[in-house]
Order: structure tokens, then sequence, then C-alpha cells
């Protein structure tokens, strides 16, 4: 039997909970399947309403003028939800705009969530689409009023009617009752920590027995993620054993993704987690170092992880995680453009080189090529191979702030090493001090990816010696 439930659907101002607001609610509430109530009100969200939202509601700010504000309405919309399962197309839109709603009422809405696009999944998953206009189109529904509350929860309803009449109600229900099945705790957990875990961005970390973490992931959701591992459907043996043998559970919040990702790699390499494979790798790594003129001997020199530094990063080319692979790529090289293997530093000795000699070198051993002109066609050919240098002119703050929150940190980089991460003024100021650099690999492609991926994030520059305007500036500016 299903137990109470509310198809319930919203339009709102925008698709961001935290900064846009409801401006109409609808719902209908069943009991045993049978409907006990509807109700529906257009809501004033204290804000204007775009033109775009408007055209495609129809509901324009005259409309909500002389509305209901969400805190007048907000007891009697949850003497519907109460007790109830929250059924929604896409639930987490609508059920992350009720939070953020009774949220600011000093409120908080716990609620059994069933999402309708998730239970479509299951219902039809030969089918690529599961928005409300592709439902309409292949099962032949209509809606009164699209993209007006009411009108898309009895749409809602609709589909579900049919989809009972089509596939049969004990289908139907056993697919909406594994969409409900709460998470499986293992034995020796402690549930209470579930109400606890922050929806925003951070690091959880599960134990075991001892305070070894067993595993160490990132989220920008962390509660939905956290509760995933519990879900009773792993999708590998590796899942099922993590959920097996938690008995602890700790998580840090960050202000946003970046932050994630850095403190997810560092506490990684710094505690082992063992079911950590990729980020906990203590690998070799290697590059290729060319001279800065051509006079220099020999022209490439084989350079380590650690003595990889900030001042020469510009003249390193590739990253290789043998010392083999950095030599045959090398030798690749030199032979694709007939350089001289005895100058570049892969043999040794005087005078013309063998290469010279069977004509696979262009004779800069023997004079026959000018120095400068090998060292210009060598630097050229290592271009495809050149690691990117860092575009600024010293070290960077990078900000993130989390509205939900209300947590802002920033990020101290220098020649794409993390300096450190700081959330307040106090701790800015000492990572300021910080001058120690340490190149990572994971996190040059962290930052390589975040600054393609966001051309409109511009990093503060923070001046040094460290000035605490200059600091405090960071963590208050927009």
């Amino acid at each position: 039997m299903l137990p109470p439930y509310v198809v319930l659907d919203l339009e709102t101002t925008g698709g961001s909970p935290t900064t846009d607001r409801i401006i109409e609610i609808a719902l209908i509430r069943f009991e045993e399947g049978v409907e006990t109530g509807r109700w529906q009100t257009l809501v004033n969200p204290g804000v204007s309403i775009s033109p775009f939202i408007s055209r495609l509601t129809g509901i324009t700010d005259a409309m909500v003028r002389d509305a209901p504000m969400f805190e007048e309405i907000a007891a009697t919309l949850y003497s519907f939800l109460e007790g109830a399962v929250l059924a929604a197309h896409n639930a987490r839109f609508d059920h992350g705009f009720l939070k953020c709603e009774y949220r600011r009422l000093g409120a908080t809405l716990r609620q059994r969530v069933m999402c309708t696009v998730k239970l479509s999944r299951r219902l039809y998953p030969e089918h690529r689409s599961h928005s409300l206009d592709a439902i309409m189109a292949r099962h032949g529904l209509s809606a009164m009023a699209r993209h007006r509350a009411m009108g898309d929860v009895e749409l809602v309803v609709d589909y579900l009617a049919h989809a009972r009449r089509e596939l049969g109600e004990a289908r139907v229900l056993a697919a909406v009752n594994d969409l409900l099945r709460g998470p499986a705790l293992p034995a020796g957990l402690d549930a209470g920590f579930l109400d606890e875990i922050p929806e925003g961005p951070g690091v959880y970390l599960f134990y075991g027995d001892n305070d070894l973490p067993l595993y160490i992931g990132k989220s920008v959701a962390l509660r939905s993620r956290v509760l995933s591992h519990f879900s009773g459907d792993h999708a590998c043996s590796k899942d099922m054993r993590i959920g097996q043998e938690i008995r602890r559970v700790e998580w840090i919040e960050t202000a946003g993704e970046l932050g994630a990702l850095l403190l997810e790699s560092r506490l990684i390499k710094e505690l082992q987690p063992i079911h950590n494979r990729r980020l906990r790798r203590t690998r070799s790594l290697f590059s290729l170092r060319l001279a800065d003129r051509p006079g220099r001997s020999p022209l490439i020199a084989l350079v380590a992880e650690e003595d990889i530094q900030p001042d020469v990063f510009d003249h390193l080319h590739g990253l290789f995680h043998t010392k083999a692979k950095a030599v045959e790529t090398l030798r690749e090289i030199v032979r694709a453009h007939r350089l001289c293997p005895r100058i570049v530093g892969l043999e040794s000795g005087r005078g013309p080189c063998f290469a010279y000699q069977i004509k696979r070198c262009a004779g800069a051993c023997a004079g026959k090529e000018p120095l400068e002109r090998h060292y210009l066609r060598l630097e050229m050919a290592l271009v495809p191979y050149r690691l990117q240098g860092w575009p600024y002119p010293g070290r960077i703050g990078i900000r993130e702030h989390d509205e939900t929150s209300g947590r802002t940190q920033v990020h101290l980089i220098d020649h794409w090493c993390h300096v450190g991460t700081a959330g307040s003024e106090r701790e800015l100021h000492d990572e300021l001090e910080t001058h120690t650099l340490k190149f990572d690999l994971d996190t040059y492609k962290l930052l390589q990816k975040h600054l393609k991926k966001h051309p409109d994030v511009i990093p503060c520059h923070v001046q040094r010696p460290p000035l605490p305007e200059a600091a405090a500036g960071l963590l208050r500016s927009a």
C-alpha cells in the first residue's frame, strides 16, 4: 500500500533556491491512493519577476502584488505535507526551494521525497527523455495550463494513473517503494548522523573500526552523495565492501567545488585511505627541462618531481610517470626532427654522433648546422609538450562563496601550487606568509581545468608581503 503522498509543483523566479523565490504553489494530497485535498496559491516573492518567467508561466508582477508572502502560507502548506511523501517532477528542484523558504523562517523541512522523473526512468527505461513535455507526447496526455503549478500537478497525476493502467498497479507500486526505500545502513553505524549532513559542497570521510579512513570522497551535494553509498544498489563490489565496513562518517564543508577537489586530493595523499587508489598513489614524476640557451650541454635534462620548481616551470616539457617513458619520448622527438642525440643529451662522447653518420642527424655535432638553429628546431619540436606557464605575475587568490551556508573561502595559488585555503581574515593572513611550494600533478590538472571551465572567474592578486587590508578585502569582496 502506498503511503500518503502529495503531488506538488512550484513556479519560481528562477532556478536557484538560494537567490530566487517561489511565485506559485499547487498540490494534491492522496491517502490510500484516493485524493483527499488540493490547494493552490500565488505567492508574493518580494522581488520582481523577469520577462522570461512571465512569458513562460503567464504570471506577472501585478498578479502576485496582493498575493500572500511565503511566511503567511507556510503553516497551511505544511499541514498538507505533514506525514506525506513529497512527489514532484524533478523533486530536487521543488524540495530545494521549499527547504530554503522554511530555512529563512528558522524552520527545517524534513520530507521523504519521490521524484517522478526517476520513477519514469524505472518504468520506461527504453525512452531517452523523461521531461513532462516528452511524457505528454508519448503517452498522449494533455495539460490545461502547462507551466502553471496546478496544470503541471494534474499532468503528473494523469501520468501516474496512465502508468498504473498500462503497466499494472503492482509494477508501479514496486518501483515507487524501491525509490522510497531508505538507506541500508551497516550494523554499528548510528543513523542519527543522517539529518546532520549538510546539503552543500565538501569532503566526507568514512571510517571503520580504527582512526584510519576507509574512503575519502567529495561532492557539491554532500548529503545526497553520502546517502548514495547506502542506497543498496551498489555499482561495484568495492562500493559494497565500503558500505559494509563503515562505522563512522565525518565531513568537512567547503565554499565550493574547487575547495572540495583540492581538499580531497590533499587528504587522500596525507591519510592514504585503503579504498582510494587513484589519488593516493605515490607516483614518480619526470619532466624534460630545456636549457636556457644553445651553448649549454646537454640541452635537455631529466627533472624529477621533487626538483620541479616554479622558477624552471616555463622550461619544462611533458610530465611522465617513469624515467624510461620520458627518455623514450625524447628519442622519438630527436629521430622525427633529425636532431643530434649527443647535443641533446641522449648520448655521451665528442665529435660527430652515429646518427649523423647514417644521415639521421642534421649535423650540429659536426659543425654542419649552427647550434642556434639546432636549438631553435629542438625548441619548436618540444612545443606540443610544453607545460602551461604560470599566467600571473605572482601569488593569486581564488574566492568561492556558498550562498546556502554563507561560507566563504579563498584558495591561495602560486605557480600551480596550492599554498593553502583560508576561511577567515586571520587564516588568510597566516597563509599569505607561507612560502613553501610543492608541485603536485593532480593540483596542476585541477587548477588548469577550473580556470579553463570558468574563464569569467577573475583571480584576486595578492601583494607580498601580506597586507591585512588586502587580506580582508579578498574575503569581503563579491
